[in-house]
């Protein structure tokens, strides 16, 4: 099989993956002119990606890969709200309102960052070889709307329940989950860009703040925030809906066994990993969870 039939199979993998997940998200609740809602907003993820993916390969620019994932978030959150809303002929339930906001408010605040980061930089390296491919290129973008689907299953789900809260404690233990886990990532985004502003630590490793405790905090904090979202789920889901716990799983797997603190590792090994003090600082601090080796 050639390299271009190699990224076409899996993106149809990646398609039938996403779709058997809204399948199962899809059990028993609400339809929209007799066609599960959670489909309306996977459609939505594939195509915001796809038809930015375009203009995006002409140009050979991945600036707008991460962008093009916020406001895939963005959509999907608002199209899963109206069509809840006007299928049920009720308005959202506060809890239903607060799962939107808060993944609103990720969405936003991380897009953003890592678009002026990609703005600064000039380039995501990660991309330099797959721009230059036209079906490479397009698995990456596919894999975006996979990753905006995925993560934000659990949440649309209970989005389109939109029970009402009956189980406040579970709630609340979600809620503090959540905002531990959006804290330790935007504090260790902060450190970081910070650390990197300061001319005296050009070509240094980070090993303050939060970068003490964990060699990943950022990505700590997101695995976290998403656990928190699906706790606060639990309580409306039913059936089959349970698959779509998958969210703060694939979070974790797609973090520390795909990207993330793999290539980050490697990275960080090939630049400092002949200086004694940061072997020391890898032996002293935990890869992710904070005091946890």
């Amino acid at each position: 099989m050639s390299s271009k039939l190699k990224d076409y199979f899996n993106i149809i993998i990646i398609i039938c993956f996403a779709s058997i997940i809204a399948l199962g998200g899809s059990h028993n609740s609400m339809t929209y002119n007799g066609y599960p809602i959670l489909f309306f907003c996977l459609s939505a993820s594939f195509l915001v990606h796809w038809i930015i993916f375009i203009p995006s390969f002409l140009a050979k620019t991945e600036k707008f890969y991460d962008i093009t994932g916020t406001l895939a978030y963005l959509i999907t959150l608002y199209l899963a709200s109206v069509l809840t809303s006007y299928s049920s002929g009720a308005s959202l339930e506060p809890r239903t309102l607060i799962i939107i906001g808060m993944v609103s408010f990720w969405a936003l605040r991380l897009g953003i960052f890592l678009f002026i980061r990609v703005l600064k930089v000039g380039e995501d390296r990660r991309f330099r070889e797959a721009k230059k491919s036209f079906s490479k290129y397009l698995v990456w973008w596919t894999m975006s709307a996979l990753w905006v689907f995925l993560t934000t299953a659990n949440a649309l789900t209970l989005i389109v329940n939109n029970k009402k809260l009956v189980n406040q404690p579970i709630f609340y233990l979600g809620l503090l989950i959540w905002f531990i886990g959006i804290l330790f990532e935007i504090i260790a985004d902060e450190q970081k860009r910070r650390f990197r502003l300061n001319e005296k630590n050009r070509g240094k490793y980070i090993s303050s703040g939060l970068w003490s405790i964990s060699r990943h905090p950022n990505y700590f904090g997101e695995i976290i925030l998403w656990i928190g979202i699906a706790i606060i789920s639990l309580p409306t889901l039913s059936g089959f809906q349970y698959v779509t716990l998958i969210s703060p799983l694939f979070i974790y797997l797609l973090l520390t066994r795909i990207s993330g603190v793999n290539l980050l590792e490697e990275s960080s090994d090939k630049k400092w990993g002949d200086l004694p003090e940061y072997e020391q600082y890898k032996k002293e601090t935990p890869v992710l969870v904070p005091f946890i080796k």
